[in-house]
């Protein structure tokens, strides 16, 4: 599937993907990008905004961190989900 960027708050501090999104995949960088990004839902826009807490990661890795995003993957570019409360389901989120 490619790479994908993910928050600390997953990769290191364990939480659950909270909120995901697809975008148009950066080609600036030399590894394949989905265009996955993945976030915990409890990230301050401080906390985003430093580089120092995201991480390139291949999605595959992401998905094994929280199985739950599996069955979304190949939602197209612009979707935006956000975990259903208490469940390992999602929905998506309109602008």
């Amino acid at each position: 599937m490619g790479g994908c960027y993910a928050t600390d708050k997953i990769t290191v501090d364990g939480m659950k993907i909270g909120y995901m999104y697809r975008e148009e995949p950066d080609e600036v960088h030399e590894w394949v990008d989905s265009g996955w990004r993945f976030l915990s839902g409890t990230e301050s826009q401080d906390y985003i905004e430093d580089a120092n807490n995201t991480m390139i990661y291949n999605v595959n890795t992401i998905a094994n961190y929280d199985k739950a995003i599996i069955p979304y993957l190949y939602m197209p570019f612009g979707s935006q989900l956000e975990r259903i409360e208490g469940t390992n389901e999602f929905k998506i989120v309109k602008d």
